[in-house]
């Protein structure tokens, strides 16, 4: 009894394991992988301008660096790898980065135009492009300071001292001034006095008869 109960054991034991390795088969089975392309040194890549977006000029089929990975369509699909020899595993979907891609842009290339603009091109050497990526990794892992608004601190008003009081004196009371007193009325000699003196000039009518 013991004897059937450890073959049990030792035979799901072994279903187990070799079940994922079938799985991992089948996959690999089911997906054709691209073939590799053979590079005398590692490729010199151009920036499509406004794109983000390298890619290997010389090549007659498309290959981009993006996002730290090598990009290839073949066959109707979307390969990926780190290294651009090897190592390619099959993409779900378009890659977001491709329709941002001019069709075109080949004859952009030979003719040394984009979009109807002069494109003074540079060549990108492989390490150049490493290095750029792991600038650009840098700054997206840097965390991002959010400036905030200064909240403005209401400052308390100042208070209206209260203005001290003057008291006002009374005022004295002025005194009024008094009635013009009635002039005593000149009696008989003072008018006499006042009144200018009439001479009396001599009659000569007397004399002129005279003589």
């Amino acid at each position: 009894m013991k004897k059937l109960l450890l073959g049990a054991m030792l035979l799901a034991l072994v279903i187990s394991v070799a079940m994922p390795t079938m799985a991992q088969v089948s996959v690999q089975i089911g997906v054709s992988l691209p073939p590799p392309i053979a590079f005398s040194a590692p490729p010199e890549t151009i920036l499509l301008p406004g794109t983000g977006v390298y890619v290997v000029p010389d090549l007659a089929d498309d290959f981009f660096f993006w996002d730290g990975w090598w990009w290839r369509p073949w066959n109707g699909r979307w390969y990926r790898s780190h290294d651009y020899r090897s190592g390619w595993g099959s993409y779900e979907g378009i890659p977001s980065f491709y329709g941002r891609v001019p069709s075109g842009w080949r004859e952009d290339y030979r003719n040394n135009r984009w979009q109807g603009r002069e494109w003074n091109h540079q060549r990108v050497a492989h390490p150049q492009l490493q290095q750029i990526h792991q600038r650009n990794v840098q700054e997206q892992s840097r965390p991002k300071t959010v400036v905030r608004p200064q909240q403005q601190v209401a400052r308390p008003q100042p208070q209206a001292r209260p203005q001290p009081q003057v008291r006002q004196q009374p005022q004295a009371a002025r005194p009024q001034p008094q009635a013009a007193r009635p002039q005593p009325q000149a009696g008989p000699q003072q008018q006499q006095r006042s009144a200018p003196q009439q001479h009396s000039q001599p009659q000569h009518g007397g004399s002129e008869g005279r003589k």
